[in-house]
């Protein structure tokens, strides 16, 4: 079968990344002027490719990163599978030293392994995990869709490329991320391989 290649990018800049606001899930904010110029930079560089497909998450920050691509007319889905991870009721909030704290007590416990750990009234890595595995499924029946374009958010690719790569989530903050970044990879069948990692070539001035 021929290779499937997939861009996995990171949404652009929003007012609440900057501010320090927790966002998970629950929070559905808008890019800012500099997410904007992140998504025109993006659509500079790789409009040009033959994607065959458009996914995003439910949340309007990732479908306003490929906006451009969209309204070109590539075939477009929305999926609730790919949205962020919720942080419960740490979203809508600055983050506190004392939120630092517990947070930071909720990481420790996925690099030691309980990825059913989580803040209170969020997801842990393996819900995450089991609602994204429909979504890999998708992809992998899709095998004639050779060039494709998912945009979702920080902590949920995270969880995302440790799936794809057979690796556990105590390793997951591994892959960097930071607005508008790009990691490519390709799919054979069997196996995925990472080509390109944190890429944001794109985004150089």
């Amino acid at each position: 079968m021929p290779v499937q290649q997939i861009y996995l990018l990171r949404h652009g800049q929003t007012d609440f990344n900057v501010q320090g606001i927790v966002q998970g899930s629950g929070v559905d904010s808008d890019l800012n002027e500099r997410g904007r110029w992140q998504a025109e930079r993006f659509w500079a560089a790789y409009q040009h490719l033959p994607f065959a497909r458009v996914y995003t998450s439910a949340l309007k920050r990732t479908q306003q990163s490929v906006q451009h691509f969209i309204d070109k007319g590539i075939p477009h889905e929305s999926h609730t599978a790919l949205n962020e991870i919720s942080w419960g009721t740490h979203e809508g909030v600055r983050v506190t030293p004392a939120e630092d704290v517990e947070y930071k007590s909720v990481l420790d416990e996925w690099t030691i392994g309980n990825y059913d750990a989580h803040l209170p009234g969020g997801e842990s890595p393996a819900q995450v995990a089991a609602r994204q595995r429909p979504f890999i499924e998708l992809l992998q029946s899709r095998p004639e869709d050779e060039l494709i374009l998912v945009c979702m958010h920080g902590r949920a690719m995270r969880v995302l490329l440790c799936q794809l790569m057979g690796y556990p989530f105590s390793v997951m903050d591994g892959f960097e991320h930071q607005n508008l970044c790009l990691y490519k990879l390709d799919y054979t069948g069997s196996q995925y391989t990472i080509r390109n990692f944190l890429d944001v070539s794109h985004l150089a001035d």
